[in-house]
């Protein structure tokens, strides 16, 4: 039995959920997120806790059940607190600025990169942090993945886009090779 699948997870005050036969939904204060519940996996909610068993042992259903009690607790999670992601910019000149629900950086190209959020995303900008904050876990890391994408830090430097607290090995160079 799966350690993390045997986990009931608890709901918070002011969370709605519903079960159908194979769809989840759960709204909170902060929004509503769904999820199709894959056969083999059950949800049944008792006394303010939602348990995942799994209906057999074969090796899917038992691949599935930590995977699907850990998105469902994430989806609770979201709608009560949600997510964030916090990126940093390094580098002379390297700047970015809210327009609208997007992003406009200028990362020594020949041009600023544009960029627009996914619906449910919302991204704040102060000095050199770049803030990435939603309801959805997969969403806003996959956000940050793309903002992070358009200038890697640079193994050299160390300028570019990256995440806080992320630390970057940096090479020699060619001055500390003799």
């Amino acid at each position: 039995m799966s350690r993390i699948g045997k986990k009931p997870i608890v709901l918070p005050k002011g969370i709605k959920v519903k079960l159908d036969n194979t769809d989840i939904v759960i709204e909170g204060p902060r929004g509503k997120l769904s999820h199709k519940v894959p056969s083999g996996i059950t949800v049944k909610e008792e006394h303010d806790e939602l348990l995942v068993s799994r209906v057999s042992d074969e090796r899917r259903e038992r691949s599935l059940h930590g995977l699907t009690r850990t998105l469902i607790a994430n989806m609770v999670e979201g709608v009560t607190q949600g997510f964030k992601k916090e990126l940093e910019i390094v580098g002379v000149g390297y700047r970015a600025e809210k327009i609208g629900n997007g992003l406009k950086i200028s990362l020594g190209f020949s041009h600023p990169v544009m960029f627009d959020a996914p619906q449910g995303i919302l991204i704040n900008v102060e000095k050199q942090i770049i803030r990435v904050e939603g309801i959805d876990k997969h969403l806003v890391g996959q956000t940050a993945a793309i903002i992070r994408k358009f200038k890697k830090p640079d193994v050299y430097k160390g300028k570019g886009i990256r995440y806080v607290g992320e630390v970057v090995r940096k090479k020699v160079g060619k001055a500390g090779a003799k």
